[in-house]
C-alpha cells in the first residue's frame, strides 16, 4: 500500500489541486521579447531593463514614482455631456465610455494632480492612452483648462504628459474645438509669466500635436516617442516614398531641432526639476536633509554665586599641631 499512499495519491491530488499561473504576472518586451516579471518592471517605471525600451505607463503610476513620497492630490474637472452627438459605430458610444472606464479604472483619458516635485509645487496633467487611446475630447480640453486655471491661480507651474492617437471621432466636430480651447488655456500660462513644460510620450500625434503638446516652453520627449501629426505609413502612401530610418521618433525629431531634450524616464523627474528651479527663480534643489549633528553632553557646571555660597559655608580646614621635641 505504499505505492498508493506515498506516489499514486499525491499524484491525483496534484492534478486537481493545481493552480493555474495568472497570466498578468509577466510582460513581454515588445522591442526585444524579454519576458520581465511584472514587479521588476514596475520598478523601473515599465522600462525594459534589457533594452531599454520604454513601454506603457498609466498616469496615475507615474505621479505616484514623480511626486515627493508619492503624495498628490486631484483637482477638479467639469464633466461635459456625455454623448453630445448621439453617436454609434459598432457600439454606443456610451458603451465605449463605460468599457473605457471598466478596464482603466479612471473616469477619463487625462488625469489633473497638484503637489511637490523635489520641494517644487507643481500642476501636472497626463494623459492616458490606454483610454480610447487617449483621444481627445470635450473632457480634455475641460481637463487642460482646469489645470492651466489651477496653475495660475496657485501660480505654480504646468507640467503635461500627452500621449494621444488624436481627435476622439465620437465627438466629431466638438472635439476639434478643443485645439483653439487649450490653445487659450496656454496663452493664460505665458500671461501669468508661469512655465509651461510638455513631455512627449509614445505615442503623440494627430491634433493633440497641432495644439498644446507643441507649445510648451520646453519641449522633452521620452526615448523612441512616436511624435507626428500623420503617421509614417499615410506619408509613405501620399508621396510614395520611402522615409528615412527613425522618421518621426524623438530622437529624429531632437536631431532637426523640433525638441529640447529626450531624456530617458528614471531621469525625467530630476531634469523637470532641475528646469522649472531655474525658470521660477528658486535656489537648486536639495537632494536630502541630512540629520543635525549629535553634540556631547558636558557635565553640567555649577553657577558662581553658587559655588561661592558653597565655598563660604564649608567648615574651615584645621591646621594640624606641631609635634612635640
Amino acid at each position: 500500500m505504499n505505492w498508493i499512499s506515498n506516489y499514486v495519491r499525491p499524484t491525483i491530488n496534484s492534478i486537481f489541486s493545481r493552480r493555474e499561473v495568472p497570466e498578468n504576472l509577466w510582460t513581454k518586451c515588445d522591442e526585444c521579447g524579454t519576458m520581465l516579471f511584472h514587479r521588476e518592471l514596475a520598478d523601473n517605471l515599465n522600462v525594459c531593463p534589457s533594452c531599454s525600451h520604454h513601454m506603457h505607463i498609466t498616469p496615475r503610476a507615474r505621479f505616484k514614482a514623480m511626486f515627493d513620497g508619492g503624495v498628490f492630490a486631484e483637482v477638479t474637472v467639469p464633466e461635459p455631456l456625455p454623448d453630445p452627438l448621439q453617436f454609434r459605430d459598432q457600439k454606443k458610444y456610451t458603451d465605449r465610455i463605460k468599457d473605457a472606464r471598466r478596464t482603466t479604472s479612471e473616469k477619463e483619458a487625462m488625469l489633473v494632480v497638484e503637489g511637490e516635485m523635489g520641494r517644487t509645487p507643481v500642476v501636472a496633467a497626463a494623459q492616458d492612452f490606454s483610454f480610447m487611446a487617449g483621444s481627445m475630447g470635450m473632457y480634455v480640453g475641460n481637463a487642460i483648462i482646469a489645470a492651466a486655471e489651477r496653475a495660475v491661480e496657485l501660480g505654480r507651474p504646468l507640467i503635461l504628459f500627452s500621449a494621444a492617437g488624436g481627435a476622439r471621432m465620437q465627438e466629431g466636430i466638438l472635439s476639434l474645438m478643443q485645439m483653439p480651447r487649450t490653445t487659450v488655456a496656454v496663452e493664460m500660462l505665458k500671461e501669468a509669466g508661469l512655465p509651461y513644460i510638455v513631455v512627449l510620450t509614445h505615442p503623440t500625434t494627430g491634433g493633440v500635436t497641432a495644439s498644446y503638446a507643441m507649445l510648451g516652453d520646453i519641449q522633452i520627449a521620452e526615448p523612441g516617442a512616436l511624435i507626428c501629426f500623420a503617421g509614417p505609413r499615410v506619408i509613405e502612401q501620399t508621396i510614395r516614398e520611402k522615409l528615412p530610418e527613425g522618421f518621426q521618433r524623438a530622437e529624429y525629431l531632437l536631431d532637426h531641432g523640433m525638441l529640447d531634450r529626450v531624456t530617458p524616464r528614471g531621469q525625467l523627474t530630476d531634469e523637470l526639476v532641475r528646469i522649472l528651479r531655474m525658470l521660477m527663480g528658486l535656489p537648486p534643489a536639495v537632494a536630502g536633509d541630512l540629520p543635525a549633528p549629535e553634540t556631547a553632553k558636558a557635565p553640567p557646571v555649577p553657577d558662581a554665586p553658587a559655588a561661592e555660597a558653597a565655598t563660604d559655608s564649608a567648615p574651615p580646614k584645621s591646621t594640624p599641631a606641631p609635634k612635640a621635641k
